[in-house]
């Protein structure tokens, strides 16, 4: 496992970057943290610690509920910039889960920027809209099978914003 497959739960690498973005899902990823980090240079990094899943499973009769590979990992985006966005916690929960992550062409004409995509991360309670270089999401320890979309605080190892796939 030294590449950071994990046969059992389908995944075929730790580390993924927006080349793989076709091949990737983030709904119901759970995130347990946000941080922007200032490079030295002139656009920050935007980093995520998310629960992400690998791969749903179908429920087995009798079983009715569905179970989840998942796997604490770290989401960075490069050069980040022209951040915005909306929370919502009326109600019970305080939970970030991902609805879907789009990675759209913007219509400004900003031509040193043309390389740099509109984000737009749709959460069930919040939206998050940017434009970055790119990304890479770093999957920190081999996916476990559990039957709850998220992994226990302590089993995840807290809140880190590690960029180091396991293997």
């Amino acid at each position: 496992m030294s590449d950071g497959s994990h046969e059992e739960s389908g995944l075929s690498k730790s580390t993924w970057s927006d080349g793989d973005f076709e091949a990737m899902g983030w709904h119901d990823a759970t995130i347990h943290g946000l941080s922007v980090q200032p490079t030295g240079d002139i656009l920050p990094r935007l980093l995520f610690d998310l629960d992400y899943i690998v791969r749903w499973v179908h429920p087995v009769p009798p079983a009715t509920h569905f179970s989840f590979w998942i796997s604490p990992a770290t989401l960075v985006f490069q050069d980040v910039f022209d951040l915005e966005g909306d929370l919502d916690f009326t109600g019970v929960g305080l939970d970030l889960e991902v609805d879907k992550v789009h990675r759209l062409v913007p219509d400004d004409a900003r031509s040193n920027f043309s390389h740099c995509p509109l984000w737009l991360i749709e959460g069930h309670a919040f939206e998050l809209r940017f434009r970055a270089s790119g990304f890479r999401q770093y999957l920190r320890q081999a996916p476990r099978l559990v039957s709850r979309q998220a992994l226990p605080y302590a089993e995840r190892g807290g809140c880190a914003f590690t960029e180091i796939g396991f293997s």
